[in-house]
């Protein structure tokens, strides 16, 4: 699939598994989720393994230079593990490739999410705006890591702890989109009874709580609370997003129990909007809603 035009999808529907729910260490690094991205990694490693036996390296003096050990340097030659683009950039020169690596630096940046959610990873990254309004579990783009990993911690069945590892990070690389210039219109609405649940413990929520205040400041950004008391909510079929590019082309991600769906028909997009702003006008103002959160954060 071309991820900056999303051919596939372009045809109607996609349905994908979950971005948030399934997908969505202190390095940034991590192990590939195979899928469809693991050509495009593996080619990256044979490519980088050929430009330093070329240059007479050995794997440890490799590494000493990027700060990894040889088994990781290992790891990224056979395509178990992708580097960061900064990585990709430093072993660029190191190995002298004039280039060479950094041609690959978009792909392999595409193929740190699994295959179903590249496509919406890639949009994320072209959109000039994105709405989202959530009922379970605060939205990925605005967890804590704390807040992820009680999330993956609680699937069942468990995740392994590499696997766990792995889409903590990718999750985490999503919400540069917050740091994005020129920045996008980000607008969120939360369902009331995500402020109590305290998945993970009281403490991860109190994080969780006090993260939402900080993003809930930046100019860009419009956090909302839809109380549980409402007695009308045009939200009641559940979660979803809406993403717009700048060609004005909208698509609306929604899930349910691990599978997901990216339409991308005009009129679903449409329709998707119209809904959103209904729910916003239902739910607190952001003023409003962000002292509704520190009543929560104070009693906790």
């Amino acid at each position: 699939m071309d991820l900056e035009d999303l051919p596939a999808e372009e045809a109607g529907a996609a349905d994908t598994e979950s971005a948030d729910g399934p997908a969505d260490g202190s390095r940034a690094d991590h192990q590939t989720d195979g899928g469809a991205g693991q050509g495009v990694v593996t080619a990256f490693g044979r490519t980088m393994k050929t430009l330093r036996v070329r240059e007479g390296m050995e794997r440890e003096e490799l590494g000493k230079r990027l700060g990894y050990s040889p088994s990781t340097i290992a790891a990224f030659e056979q395509g178990r593990r992708i580097p960061t683009p900064r990585t990709i950039e430093r072993a660029d020169e190191i190995l002298r490739a004039d280039g060479l690596l950094r041609l690959w630096k978009e792909q392999v940046e595409r193929a740190q999410y699994p295959a179903f959610f590249q496509g919406m990873a890639a949009l994320e990254k072209e959109a000039v705006e994105l709405v989202a309004y959530d009922t379970l579990v605060v939205k990925g783009l605005l967890q804590t890591e704390e807040y992820m990993r009680a999330l993956l911690n609680m699937r069942r069945p468990p995740l392994d702890e590499e696997t766990i590892e792995q889409r903590v990070t990718a999750r985490l690389a999503r919400q540069d989109i917050f740091e994005r210039r020129p920045a996008p219109f980000l607008s969120f609405v939360l369902d009331e009874s995500i402020l109590h649940r305290p998945y993970g413990g009281r403490h991860v929520l109190r994080g969780q709580l006090e993260h939402l205040l900080l993003i809930g400041q930046m100019r860009n950004v419009e956090i909302q609370i839809m109380p549980v008391d409402r007695e009308d909510n045009a939200g009641v079929n559940g979660a979803f997003t809406v993403v717009t590019r700048k060609d004005g082309k909208k698509f609306v991600y929604a899930e349910a129990q691990g599978i997901g769906s990216l339409q991308t028909e005009p009129e679903q997009g449409v329709l998707a909007a119209a809904r959103y702003g209904i729910i916003r006008s239902q739910a607190l103002p952001p003023r409003e809603s962000l002292e509704l959160i520190e009543g929560v954060l104070g009693s906790l």
